[in-house]
C-alpha cells in the first residue's frame, strides 16, 4: 500500500473536522470566515491529489487531468493566505474593489491549466514528481506570484503577532511553523533543489492545519486574544467584554468572569442581553445598556453612564466605545469600572457633611438667636418707654375730669399728646413683626426649601435686618447700592438666598480682621436675564491656596474657627434650588468680590 494514501487520508479527516468546527461556531469574525475558505481549499488540493493516488493508474485516467481539480486549491491558497495576514493585521478588512486584481493571475493560471494540451504554456512537460516538471512560462509566474502572496500573508501574520505577543510567544511560533513548512518545502520541491512528490504538498498543509488547529483551541488565535495582552488586561480591575454587531461576546477578561461568576468557556459567543438576563440583572437595567449600545453604534459615539447591578451588590460606571478601524466597525467595547467603594466612600462623605452641616445650622442659628435679641431689644424699650408716657398721660387725665381749672382745650391736648405715642407705638411693632417674620423664614429655611416670589427690596430689606447686629458689633457699614429695579421679581427660596448673602456679607466682616469703620458694599444688579448680587470688601483679598479649593472643596480661611461649609454649602444651594452661579473677584492687599448670579424665571 502506498505510504501517501493514509497519510493524505489522515490530512483530509482533519481538515474536514476543522472546518465543520469553524463552521459551527457562534461568533463568525472575518478571520474565522477567511480561515474556513483555507481549509477548504486544502481540502480541494488533498482530495485532488489522494483521488489522483487512487484512481490515475487504476482506471487509466490522465494524472495531468486530477491537476485541474488540485489546482483550485493550490492558486486561490495564496490569496487566501495573503487575507488571513490582512485581516490578522487590521481584525477587520473592507473588501475593496482593488483586491479583484488579485485574482487576475490565480484565473489566469487555471484557465491555462485547463488548455495546456492546446499551448503547454503552463507545463510543457508534467510528472508527479517535481524534479521530472518542465514549466512553462505561466507557470513560472504563477509560482512567482504565488509564493510572494504567501511571503506577504507569512510577514503580516508574524508581525503583527510579534507586536501582540512578543517574538518568543507560543502564538508567534506556531504561526511561523504553520506557513513555513508548505512554503518551504514547495519551494525547495518547485526549484528542484531536493526530490519531492506532488503528493507532499497536501500533506504539509496538514502539518499547517494541525499547529493553526492547537493555535485556535490552546491560543486562541482565531479569537484574535494574544497571549501577552490577554494577561495583561486579565490583570486590570475593571471588567470588559468586546462584542459584534449582533451583541455576540467575541472577547472579555478574567476580571469580567470573576464578577459575574460565569464560565468562560460558555461566554464565548453568547448573546449579551441573553446572558444579564440569565444573570438576573433586572430589565430596566437590561434595556438601559440594550439603548446605550444602540445609541454608541448609530452615532460612533462613548457613551457612559452608572448603573447599580444589585443582585452582585456592585456599582459600575459603564462605558460602551465603538470600535473600528478606517470608518469600518469592528465592535463594540463595554468597559465596567467597578466604583462600589468610590460609591460607599461618597456615601460616607455626604454622611459626614449632613453631620458639619447639622452643627453650622444650629450655629447659624445660635447666631440668629443673637442678633434677634439685640434687634428686639431697641423696639421693645420704645415701645415700654411710651406705654410709660400714655400712663402718666391717662393719670393726668384722669386727675383733669373734676378739676374746674382745666378747660375743654387741655382734654383736648392731653388727648393730642395721647395720639402722638400711637405711630410711634405701631412703628416699633411692624418693625418687630418684619424681624420675627424674617427670622422665622431664616430658622425654617435652615431645613425646608419652598420657592416663593420675592422682590429684591424684600430680600435687601431681610439681609439688613439680620445683619444689623452683626455689622453694628464689628463697626462696619453696609452699603446697599441699588444698580435694578427694586421690585423686580425674583422666583426661589428667598430664605436661602437671604443666607447666602448674609453669608458673603459675614465672611467679608470677618475678613477685616476686627478693624474698625470699615466698608462693604452689596450692589445690586441687571445683566441680561440674570440678577447679579454682589458682596465687595476692601479686606487683604484671598491667599492663592483658598482661591484654588474654592467651591470644589470645604476650605476655610479662619483655621479652627471655620468649617470650610459657608462658602461650599452656599454655590451647592445657588446651583441646585436657583440654577445660578457664584463668580469671585480677589486680588492680594485690595479686596474681594463675590458675585451670586441668579437666573430671572419668566
Amino acid at each position: 500500500m502506498n505510504i501517501y494514501i493514509p497519510m493524505l487520508t489522515i490530512s483530509i479527516l482533519i481538515s474536514v473536522i476543522l472546518f465543520i468546527f469553524i463552521a459551527k461556531s457562534k461568533s463568525k469574525n472575518q478571520i474565522k470566515r477567511v480561515f474556513e475558505i483555507n481549509i477548504g481549499l486544502v481540502i480541494i488540493l488533498t482530495a485532488s491529489v489522494l483521488a489522483q493516488l487512487l484512481f490515475a493508474e487504476k482506471l487509466n485516467i490522465d494524472p495531468m487531468k486530477f491537476e485541474y481539480f488540485s489546482y483550485i486549491g493550490g492558486c486561490f491558497l495564496p490569496v487566501s493566505v495573503f487575507f488571513t495576514g490582512l485581516i490578522f493585521a487590521n481584525t477587520k478588512i473592507e473588501f475593496k474593489k482593488k483586491y479583484l486584481l488579485l485574482f487576475i493571475i490565480p484565473i489566469i493560471s487555471l484557465v491555462s491549466l485547463w488548455t495546456n494540451d492546446y499551448h503547454h504554456l503552463f507545463y510543457a512537460h508534467y510528472s508527479v514528481n517535481f524534479q521530472e516538471n518542465v514549466y512553462g512560462p505561466i507557470a513560472n509566474i504563477h509560482n512567482i506570484y504565488s509564493y510572494t502572496l504567501l511571503f506577504i500573508g507569512i510577514i503580516y501574520l508574524l508581525k503583527f503577532s510579534i507586536k501582540n505577543s512578543g517574538f518568543f510567544s507560543k502564538q508567534s511560533i506556531l504561526i511561523v511553523l504553520g506557513i513555513s513548512v508548505p512554503v518551504v518545502i514547495n519551494i525547495l520541491g518547485t526549484f528542484k533543489i531536493i526530490p519531492m512528490s506532488i503528493y507532499i504538498t497536501p500533506i504539509t498543509f496538514t502539518v499547517t492545519i494541525v499547529l493553526c488547529a492547537i493555535s485556535i483551541f490552546k491560543f486562541q488565535f482565531l479569537g484574535v486574544a494574544p497571549i501577552a495582552l490577554q494577561k495583561i488586561v486579565d490583570r486590570i480591575s475593571d471588567s470588559y467584554i468586546v462584542i459584534d454587531e449582533n451583541n455576540n461576546i467575541t472577547d472579555f477578561n478574567k476580571t469580567f468572569i470573576d464578577t459575574f461568576k460565569f464560565p468562560a468557556q460558555k461566554l464565548r459567543g453568547k448573546n449579551l442581553i441573553e446572558f444579564l438576563q440569565e444573570r438576573k440583572i433586572i430589565k430596566e437595567n437590561i434595556n438601559k445598556i440594550k439603548n446605550a449600545i444602540e445609541d454608541a453604534q448609530k452615532n460612533n459615539k462613548v457613551v457612559s453612564f452608572e448603573q447599580n447591578f444589585e443582585n452582585i451588590k456592585k456599582y459600575f460606571r459603564i462605558e460602551i466605545t465603538p470600535i473600528s478601524s478606517e470608518d469600518l466597525s469592528l465592535g463594540i467595547l463595554v468597559l465596567l469600572k467597578d466604583i462600589t467603594q468610590h460609591m460607599e466612600d461618597m456615601e460616607k462623605i455626604k454622611n459626614n457633611q449632613e453631620i458639619l452641616m447639622e452643627r453650622e445650622r444650629l450655629a447659624s442659628l445660635g447666631q440668629l438667636i443673637g442678633g434677634i435679641a439685640h434687634n428686639l431689644k431697641t423696639p421693645i424699650m420704645s415701645i415700654s418707654g411710651a406705654t410709660e408716657g400714655l400712663e402718666d398721660l391717662i393719670k393726668e387725665y384722669d386727675e383733669s375730669i373734676d378739676d374746674p381749672l382745666v378747660t375743654k382745650q387741655d382734654h383736648h391736648d392731653i388727648a393730642k399728646e395721647m395720639e402722638t405715642w400711637i405711630p410711634k407705638i405701631r412703628t416699633h411693632i411692624e418693625y418687630m413683626s418684619d424681624i420675627i417674620t424674617t427670622v422665622k423664614g431664616q430658622a425654617v429655611a435652615l431645613s425646608n426649601q419652598e420657592d416663593i416670589t420675592f422682590t429684591v427690596s424684600e430680600l435687601v430689606k431681610r439681609v439688613n435686618i439680620l445683619m444689623k447686629h452683626e455689622l453694628k458689633n464689628a463697626y462696619i457699614y453696609l452699603n446697599v447700592l441699588m444698580k435694578t429695579d427694586e421690585n423686580l421679581i425674583l422666583n426661589g427660596d428667598v430664605n436661602n438666598l437671604v443666607q447666602v448673602v448674609n453669608n458673603m456679607i459675614s465672611n467679608s466682616i470677618q475678613a477685616y480682621n476686627g478693624k474698625k469703620n470699615q466698608n462693604i458694599e452689596l450692589e445690586v444688579n441687571k445683566k441680561g436675564n440674570d440678577v447679579i448680587f454682589s458682596v465687595r470688601d476692601y479686606a487683604g483679598g484671598l491667599p492663592k491656596e483658598v482661591q484654588d479649593k474654592l467651591f470644589k472643596e470645604m476650605v476655610t480661611t479662619k483655621g479652627k474657627n471655620g468649617t470650610g461649609l459657608g462658602l461650599y454649602m452656599s454655590y451647592s444651594n445657588i446651583r441646585a434650588y436657583f440654577g445660578g452661579d457664584i463668580t469671585y473677584e480677589t486680588k492680594e492687599g485690595t479686596g474681594t468680590t463675590f458675585n451670586i448670579i441668579i437666573p430671572i424665571k419668566n
